[in-house]
């Protein structure tokens, strides 16, 4: 349901839609939208998010959305990613539950009426589709595998599929979450480090691909795994750098001087019972010393001034409150 409906009828569920050449797909993904949806009784809204398509797809969004109130787009200049489309389509949404879906009809809208359950009845914040029985080709299979077990075990989020594009939200949780990048399959994690810990998961029906080809290569499972590093380092450390650089900075700086320490003591002891000692700057463990105390003293130094940097940003003192009560 548009904006302009929802002025008089309240909004219960929003479905983005990000696509990129998915114009033979959309009308029979928007009336199967159509058809689940009024079967439940459910008001909504669909958000079709065009990231920059060079085929007729924003076309055929006109024309259905002519034909169907619920329906919305919203066209970018140029491909910016699926990070970009759903975290502009976020802001866009009205509704109580915020569903994201894929446009390529692998994804089955059978499966909205319980996710949107599941946040309304069963108070997720979160809920994660499982595409647990896969029609994707092992080139693709394989490596997601990988992916979703080193991402389970950075994240501590025992979810089975984090990059399946059937999710369900609490509104709170899209008007909370910036997404960008390659962060769209780590929504779960960004969600989880803003105070949403409620993240559950459902088994979701997997369909073949009935039009045209995979939009993603191998190299996105690279991208993915540098902005989970990213996400993992910024949710930990963003308001206390020092806690990071100046931990590992002071480490690096106590070896440093105690293996310096050592080999002066060495030498101390061996002159003392004259015995030959090489010196102490002709031992290669010195010069390792070195860099271990140059690199400890760089890391403190990028603490601190990630510390300057945080102190003086306009964020410092940004939180998500989730309630006030008697406040004047």
């Amino acid at each position: 349901m548009s904006k302009r409906l929802s002025q008089h009828f309240p909004v219960e569920l929003s479905i983005v839609i990000p696509l990129l050449n998915e114009a033979e797909s959309l009308p029979e993904l928007t009336r199967w939208i159509n058809r689940v949806l009024s079967q439940h009784g459910l008001t909504y809204e669909v958000l079709l998010i065009d990231d920059g398509s060079t085929d007729n797809s924003w076309e055929v969004i006109e024309e259905l959305a002519a034909n169907d109130v619920h329906l919305r787009g919203i066209r970018f200049n140029r491909n910016y990613g699926k990070s970009a489309a759903l975290n502009v389509g976020f802001r866009e949404t009205t509704g109580r539950v915020v569903c994201t879906m894929d446009a390529d009809l692998q994804d089955s809208p059978e499966e909205l009426p319980d996710l949107y359950r599941m946040i309304t009845q069963q108070g997720y914040d979160l809920v994660s589709g499982w595409k647990k029985k896969r029609f994707d080709p092992l080139s693709k299979t394989i490596p997601t595998k990988l992916f979703n077990g080193v991402t389970r075990w950075i994240s501590g989020i025992q979810l089975h599929d984090f990059n399946c594009g059937l999710k369900a939200y609490d509104s709170r949780v899209v008007k909370s979450v910036e997404v960008y990048g390659e962060m769209h399959r780590y929504i779960p994690v960004i969600a989880k480090w803003a105070g949403f810990r409620k993240i559950g998961e459902k088994v979701v029906q997997h369909q073949e691909r009935k039009y045209g080809t995979t939009k993603f290569g191998l190299e996105r499972f690279v991208y993915g795994f540098l902005d989970l590093m990213s996400i993992t380092f910024v949710s930990r450390f963003r308001r206390r750098p020092m806690h990071f650089f100046g931990t590992l900075g002071s480490l690096s700086f106590l070896v440093g001087m105690l293996i310096t320490l050592w080999l002066v003591g060495e030498k101390v002891w061996l002159a003392n019972h004259n015995l030959h000692a090489r010196d102490v700057t002709a031992q290669p463990l010195f010069f390792l010393a070195l860099v271990a105390v140059i690199v400890g003293v760089q890391l403190f130094l990028a603490g601190f001034l990630a510390e300057m940097v945080q102190l003086n940003g306009s964020q410092r003192n940004d939180y998500l409150v989730r309630e006030k009560l008697n406040l004047k």
